[in-house]
């Protein structure tokens, strides 16, 4: 299935002088996971109050991209350097749900002629995420199948805050774009569940 995902591997390369920056400032994995945890309240605070200021909505793609470093990171560090722990991936999981409930939220304050809507986008992202999840649990590998992967719905985030701060009125066309993305999450969540139950 196309996703973003697909072009982690060179995302990665991009970041190795990055990893090595930090393991040289004995930067832990779980550190970087708890800052990406933190950054995502900062950015969910940023978003909700983008109506007072909408240079705060620049702060979505901004950060996003930033938070999608900060994971990768993580699990590069983790492994790289043999820092791998029960605790870490526990942490890591658990993080980038809250994480993206952190982001997610203020959709709910913007996008209140799809609220519903909006409440099921919310719903179905943290099952997509559990559907990964047990991926892992059940066959030992850890489901990150798209469409409306975890890094396909920041990316969507990212041009959401772009074409707010333009002043683009998505409001006749909300239901619509979260109809589709609700589909692709549907999808994306029956796929990893097919492959995981697959012997």
């Amino acid at each position: 299935m196309i996703s973003i995902y697909t072009i982690k591997p060179q995302f990665q390369k991009l970041l190795s002088p990055l990893l090595h920056f930090l393991h040289k400032k004995n930067i832990s994995p779980n550190q970087i996971t708890v800052g990406s945890c933190v950054l995502s309240l900062l950015i969910g605070i940023s978003f909700w109050y983008a109506d007072f200021n909408t240079l705060f909505f620049l702060l979505l793609p901004i950060g996003l991209l930033l938070r999608m470093a900060l994971n990768a990171l993580d699990g590069m560090m983790a492994k790289k350097y043999n820092l791998t722990s029960k605790t870490g991936e526990m942490l890591n999981e658990m993080g980038d749900i809250v994480s993206d409930l952190f982001v997610f939220f203020p959709l709910l304050k913007f996008e209140s002629e799809a609220l519903y809507l909006v409440v099921l986008f919310i719903v179905l992202s943290v099952v997509n995420e559990f559907a990964g999840v047990m991926g892992k649990a059940i066959k030992g590998e850890r489901r990150y199948d798209g469409p409306m992967g975890k890094s396909d719905r920041a990316l969507l985030l990212g041009v959401y805050g772009i074409l707010k701060f333009s002043s683009v009125n998505l409001s006749n066309y909300s239901i619509w774009i979260f109809t589709v993305i609700i589909v692709l999450l549907l999808i994306s969540t029956y796929v990893r569940i097919k492959k995981t139950l697959k012997s």
